[in-house]
């Protein structure tokens, strides 16, 4: 199985349950590991026999920034949710930090994976 990957990708949103996470854009960072072959994209060097991961972060990107979701949970899910449904791919993989929402933490997020490998 082969992976493209989009890592750092930070995006500022509207996420939490306080009171001023409801009114203060935070950073959210994603890591995003998607499954694809790309043994037609490497025997022709054509794009489109390929993810275009350019695609990918760009549809993330405006999701996200116009979510206003409660728990990173549900931001997470909903962000898998259109990768497999709207792009070729099977499986993937997401990070997502919500930096700093812990005192004391310089990270605090999760991981899912959704799909078949």
């Amino acid at each position: 199985m082969d992976i493209i990957f989009l890592g750092g990708l930070e995006i500022e949103t509207i996420i939490g349950i306080y009171d001023w996470e409801r009114e203060t854009k935070q950073t959210v960072a994603l890591d995003i590991e998607m499954a694809f072959d790309i043994r037609k994209a490497a025997e022709t060097d054509d794009i489109q026999y390929t993810l275009d991961y350019k695609a990918v972060s760009k549809r993330v990107i405006s999701f996200v920034e116009g979510s206003q979701f409660f728990l990173v949970e549900k931001l997470i899910t909903e962000i898998a949710e259109i990768i497999l449904n709207e792009f070729d791919t099977t499986w993937v993989r997401i990070s997502l930090n919500k930096k700093g929402a812990i005192s004391g933490a310089t990270d605090v997020g999760l991981v899912i994976e959704r799909g078949e490998k």
